[in-house]
C-alpha cells in the first residue's frame, strides 16, 4: 500500500507533513509540553527532511555518474539515518493529540496479553524509555508472532528489527525535552508523553497489522 504523498522515484523531494505539527499545538496545545518546544522539535523534523532529500539528490545523481568509495559509503549511511529520523519522528508525532484520549478494551487486552497486565507494560515501557542513551523507546509488533516487545533504539536505527512493525514511539532524544525540563527532565518528560497518546493512532496501527495491511504515515 503506497503513501499518496510518497516521492514516486528516489530524486523527488520527500514533503514535510505539516499537518502533524498543526495537530500538536491546536488549542492550548500538548499538556506539559510546550508549544515552543514541540515547534523547535518540528523544526529538527523538518532539517532532516532536508537531509534526506539532498542525498537522494546526490546518490541518484552518484549512480548516474558511476561513483563509488568511501564518500559513497558515507552517504548511504548517512541516507539511512536521515531517512530513519523522518520516520521515526512522523511516527511520534502522529501517535500524540493534545490531552491524550483512553485506550480501547481491544488495547488494553492486546498489552495485557503480551505483558501480563496493562500496568506492567506502562512500567515497562517507561524504564525502556529510561535508558541510558539517546534514541527512542517503541512499542514494536513482530507481524509473524504476534509478539508485543518493548525495544530501545539508539540514535535512529540501533536496534530496529527488520520487518517489526512500530505500534508507540516515544523520542527520548535530549531535544525532546530539555527546553521544558532541563537536562535530567526526562522523567518528566515521559509523564508528560503519556498524558498526550493518541491511542485511536495506536489501535488502528494494530488493527492494519493484525490485517496484514501497512499503515500509511500522516
Amino acid at each position: 500500500q503506497e503513501h499518496p504523498q510518497a516521492p514516486s522515484n528516489m530524486s523527488a523531494d520527500y514533503p514535510v507533513k505539516t499537518e502533524l505539527l498543526e495537530k500538536l499545538v491546536a488549542g492550548s496545545g500538548l499538556v506539559e509540553i510546550t508549544k515552543d518546544l514541540i515547534e523547535q522539535h518540528f523544526g529538527l523534523y523538518k532539517g532532516y527532511v532536508a537531509n534526506l532529500n539532498a542525498l537522494r539528490k546526490e546518490l541518484a545523481e552518484g549512480r548516474a555518474a558511476g561513483a563509488s568509495g568511501p564518500v559513497v559509503a558515507d552517504r548511504r549511511r548517512r541516507f539511512g539515518f536521515d531517512y530513519n529520523g523522518v520516520v521515526l519522528h512522523e511516527l511520534y508525532f502522529e501517535n500524540m493529540i493534545p490531552g491524550g484520549s483512553q485506550p480501547s478494551d481491544t488495547v488494553v487486552q492486546t498489552i495485557e496479553r503480551a505483558f501480563g497486565s496493562f500496568d506492567a507494560w506502562v512500567k515497562d515501557f517507561k524504564a525502556t524509555g529510561a535508558s541510558r542513551s539517546i534514541g527512542w523507546a517503541i512499542l514494536y509488533l513482530d507481524p509473524s508472532t504476534g509478539a508485543l516487545n518493548n525495544h530501545f533504539v539508539q540514535l535512529h536505527e540501533d536496534g530496529n528489527v527488520a520487518g517489526f512493525v512500530p505500534i508507540l514511539i516515544m523520542d527520548v532524544w535530549e531535544h525532546a525535552y530539555i527546553l521544558d525540563n532541563g537536562a535530567a527532565g526526562r522523567p518528566k518528560y515521559i509523564e508528560a508523553f503519556f498524558k498526550n497518546i493518541d491511542w485511536a493512532v495506536v489501535e488502528r496501527r494494530l488493527s492494519e497489522s493484525a490485517a496484514g495491511r501497512i499503515t500509511p504515515r500522516a
